[in-house]
């Protein structure tokens, strides 16, 4: 509540309320998926115990944290569904798909546009996409 017990605020258009901390992945081997995501995304690991791994890049923090029974989405079939999924800007889609396959992770059976932007699952079973057309 805002002082004086009012919920109504008034937010300039553009102005930020806050601003992007993390973003954190489930999983059963936060060893793995960290050293994973650091490596696709140029960052490096800042933090790492056994449940949860920190990774610092340029553009912000990803984590990767452990979760007691975890099971990977089922993309595309929604049995367990994802809870969220990264795009990812490439300029080249054949290279970046081949330097991530690289890394551990696997192209998904479903593709749905691979023309514009390909599916691929991180070793934990998150999907995520590599696309040329995300604008700058």
């Amino acid at each position: 509540m805002l002082p004086g017990g009012s919920r109504d605020a008034v937010i300039e258009p553009g102005m930020a309320i806050a601003r992007l901390g993390s973003i954190s992945l489930n999983c059963s081997d936060p060893e793995v998926l960290g050293r994973f995501w650091a490596d696709v995304l140029g960052g490096d690991v800042a933090f790492e115990s056994q449940d949860f791994v920190a990774v610092r890049m340029e553009s912000g923090w990803l984590s990767a944290v452990r979760i007691e029974n975890y099971r990977p989405p089922t993309w595309p079939d929604d049995s367990i569904p994802p809870q969220i999924h990264l795009d990812l800007a490439v300029s080249d889609l054949d290279s970046a798909q081949a330097q991530v396959l690289g890394l551990g992770a696997r192209l998904a059976d479903h593709q749905p546009s691979p023309d514009r932007w390909r599916v691929l699952v991180d070793p934990a079973g998150h999907p995520f996409c590599l696309s040329s057309q995300i604008p700058e």
